[in-house]
């Protein structure tokens, strides 16, 4: 039977009929369980394969057996008289000379296989299930020297371990210089717009309003800022996002920062009188040398009053190379603030940073946008629930920084440590600050 005489079948709903016809080079559908998205996805594949003979479709999942038991099996069903199904090169084909060829992503050496390829239309399920460098590597393989449409259609749910990037892209539409926000469209799926689904199974929404608050908030109604494995569940935006101009007027300053040559990130921290912490503006730098980090934040403090600027503990190790530690290198340039070593233990230091935030003393300024994204979208680690993921890496820089901050907070002077600030033992915070 010739691929004319094939009939798509199925009634899309109106969510569905306007990702059909998104002609964005990056389309994103998705936002709560039981969409639709996979059905719309495959049929979507289906019509560009049909209306363009010789296109060149990638379709991929996280794992191949999940692309094989969610869309390899329903598409032999549907269209097994129709299409071949390669099992050993993992392709399905068409009489007209179009493909869908099916990949898998579960790490980031799995990408090496597609780095070089080229693909008019890629499409990837569940794809907050990937990393950003997994999905740039994918944008770099949708090319092609032919009149094909060139196009990326995206299905997703929030949460995982790509949540931040397709929450930037695509529900924020926070852009980097390169992405052109013409290019990015999202089509909001929710339950509700299933109707098949309603009738098919009208307990299933029953189910997902049993489910806990945050699952229910994420699957239910399709909620960004909330997700199942969460690192800061108690972070609420309309409670503890607040506009700079609210920021009490007699505060001390100081500034926290998390350094490496990959991000600079700096925190602006103001304590008010009754202890709470505010965030008042940040800095975020990539590439930079300590001494070109440095310089950065004195330019950033302009003539603001800083009585400290607190740091991980491990700028006070000699380097190999030079024998200087990072403190010496920084603390030389004229203007830095008197720095010392943040008390940088992991799980005490979330779990007070956690209890500022559930007791509402930490507020943040709305300008901080990468502090909010990063608060809102960092994981919980895996093997310890108390810990946070170290993964996606450019995440953690800002959560860094303001652990430290709460952790060298103002404390009333001591008699025995008439400083400002404490040492800490050495065997938990390396060299104290005069051993230099």
């Amino acid at each position: 039977m010739s691929c004319r005489a094939l009939r798509i079948s199925g009634v899309p709903s109106a969510k569905q009929r306007e990702f059909f016809l998104s002609r964005a080079k990056y389309t994103a559908y998705g936002g709560a369980r039981g969409g639709g998205k996979s059905w719309a996805l495959r049929r979507k594949l289906i019509g560009l394969c049909l209306n363009y003979p010789g296109i060149r479709c990638l379709l991929v999942r996280r794992t191949l057996w999940e692309l094989k038991a969610n869309h390899v099996v329903p598409l032999l069903a549907e269209y097994g008289a129709f299409i071949e199904y390669g099992e050993r090169d993992r392709v399905i084909s068409f009489k007209n000379g179009s493909a869908i060829f099916l990949g898998y992503c579960a790490s980031d050496s799995d990408t090496l296989r597609y780095q070089g390829q080229e693909y008019d239309i890629i499409a990837i399920d569940e794809a907050t299930q990937l990393s950003e460098y997994q999905f740039s590597i994918f944008k770099a393989s949708l090319r092609g020297v032919n009149s094909f449409p060139k196009r990326m259609y995206l299905t997703c749910n929030p949460g995982g371990i790509g949540h931040a990037w397709v929450k930037r892209l695509f529900i924020d539409r926070s852009f980097r210089k390169g992405e052109d926000p013409e290019d990015y469209v999202f089509i909001s799926a929710l339950v509700y717009d299933n109707e098949c689904l309603l009738k098919s199974d009208p307990s299933y929404i029953q189910q997902l309003e049993a489910l806990p608050e945050r699952l229910r908030m994420a699957w239910l109604e399709g909620r960004w800022d909330v997700f199942e494995g969460q690192f800061f569940s108690e972070f609420d935006e309309s409670r503890h996002v607040i506009d700079s101009r609210a920021i009490p007027k007699n505060t001390r300053r100081f500034i926290a920062f998390d350094y490496g040559l990959d991000t600079l990130a700096l925190l602006l921290i103001c304590k008010d009188e009754s202890g709470n912490l505010y965030v008042e503006r940040e800095l975020m730098e990539k590439g930079l040398t300590l001494s070109e980090a440095a310089r950065a934040i004195v330019r950033f403090i302009g003539d603001m009053k800083i009585e400290f600027a607190v740091a991980s503990p491990d700028l006070w190790n000699r380097r190999q190379d030079s024998g200087r530690s990072g403190f010496e290198i920084m603390q030389g340039i004229r203007g830095m603030p008197p720095m010392i070593p943040a008390d940088d233990r992991r799980i005490p230091g979330w779990r007070v940073l956690k209890d500022y935030i559930s007791c509402g003393r930490l507020f943040i300024a709305r300008n901080c946008s990468v502090l909010i994204s990063s608060m809102q979208s960092l994981l919980c680690d895996r093997e310890r629930a108390e810990d946070a993921a170290s993964e996606p890496h450019h995440l953690t820089h800002a959560p860094e920084a303001l652990r430290y901050a709460v952790m060298s907070r103002f404390e009333p002077e001591k008699e025995e440590d008439p400083l400002p600030f404490r040492f800490g033992r050495k065997s938990e915070m390396g060299r104290g600050i005069w051993d230099i």
